[in-house]
């Protein structure tokens, strides 16, 4: 209720004007004996119109003042001069209903010399106090409620922006995780392709020959000696032949950290806390060794965040400078006061000064924790 009428203050303060003009014209009439039923009618018709136009559209508010003014003009002839003050509410309200310039409303300054009349001061009070209201209300108050509809609209579309990046982001995170488990699924299983070829037909080969040395070993003690050498050969061959394998099919470090970080996220999504995952640069330059130290305190720093910060939000952030990494690991959560070194802290500060590099907390908003570390070791 208390919303409704700020917003429609303006409504009820015109209606009161009318009122009280109308008030102070019967009142001026009376000579004793009451009022004319027609201008108690004539008023009363006025003032109804008055309160209907505003739940009306625009073109049959115009039609509405122009039967108010007909009104009016009855009202003038009936009941006399004293009901003229309400034509300069009525006035007043064709200037705001036409959506005049300002210059308009000091027009109605030219009336207060009105033929057969001397209350100019009234007139000059009456314009005067109706011209302030009307210009507060169609100048100022309406051009500040559209400034904040345009904002409120303009915050309506960051709102729906970010939503669509959020979702948009939340997206990409789950097509990179499923992109770095199918290359780590399709390596598997070339791996273990090239296994049973390279390797398979070494093997059996090894065992038909221990077979035949067995046959053998009685017999023929030189030729069975001969067989086990080889087939000792044949499996050192195989042997190299698999760390070959291995070292050449073996996925690259960087693709199970995104993999690790990723489902680091999924995991703190699934929990309620909205994380994200940003990388900017060219994370091949990234040694195998510096990956380990990020997801060891990126881990630990998320943990921390889930355990005591009751944040709502955790950002990872992954920059690849020219010769540093940075890793920035954040959450809008409670923050501390102090930070004491505990084994998670302790451990986090170990790895990254045995790479002479820099770690650092901050603890204002949320808590962030910020490593810089070197890309060349």
């Amino acid at each position: 209720m208390g919303d409704y009428l700020i917003q429609n203050y303006f409504i009820i303060v015109r209606i009161m004007l009318m009122l009280s003009f109308s008030l102070y014209g019967i009142l001026a009439t009376g000579d004793g004996t009451g009022v004319s039923y027609k201008v108690l009618l004539l008023v009363a018709g006025l003032i109804t119109l008055m309160a209907i136009r505003e739940l009306l559209d625009r073109r049959m508010k115009h039609i509405l003042l122009a039967a108010s003014a007909a009104i009016w003009g009855c009202l003038l002839y009936v009941g006399g001069r004293s009901f003229l003050l309400i034509g300069f509410v009525l006035l007043f309200e064709a200037l705001s209903s036409f959506g005049a310039g300002i210059g308009w409303y000091f027009m109605p300054y030219a009336l207060i010399f009105v033929p057969g009349r001397d209350d100019y001061l009234v007139i000059f009070l009456v314009i005067t106090f109706l011209a302030i209201a009307y210009l507060q209300h169609d100048k100022i108050i309406l051009h500040y409620r559209k400034l904040m509809l345009e904002e409120t609209i303009v915050e309506q579309e960051l709102k729906r922006d970010m939503r669509m990046r959020d979702f948009e982001a939340k997206a990409e995170l789950k097509k990179n995780m499923l992109m770095t488990e199918n290359q780590i699924l399709e390596e598997r299983s070339r791996l273990s392709q090239t296994l049973h070829d390279k390797l398979g037909h070494n093997i059996n080969g090894s065992i038909y020959q221990l077979e035949a040395v067995k046959v053998l070993m009685d017999k023929d003690t030189e030729k069975s000696r001969g067989m086990v050498q080889a087939v000792i050969n044949q499996l050192r061959t195989g042997m190299d032949e698999i760390r070959k394998i291995l070292r050449r099919e073996r996925p690259e470090k960087k693709e199970l950290a995104l993999l690790q970080l990723y489902r680091l996220c999924e995991d703190c999504n699934n929990k309620g806390v909205e994380t994200e995952l940003e990388t900017e640069g060219d994370l091949a330059q990234i040694p195998d060794s510096i990956w380990e130290i990020i997801l060891d305190n990126a881990f630990e720093a998320v943990s921390n965040s889930m355990k005591y910060a009751k944040c709502k939000n955790i950002r990872i952030i992954l920059t690849v400078m020219n010769q540093l990494v940075r890793c920035s690991i954040s959450d809008d959560g409670v923050g501390c006061s102090t930070i004491t070194d505990g084994m998670g802290i302790s451990g986090m500060r170990q790895r990254v000064r045995a790479v002479n590099g820099i770690l650092s907390f901050a603890s204002e908003a949320g808590f962030t924790v910020e490593m810089l570390l070197p890309l060349q070791i």
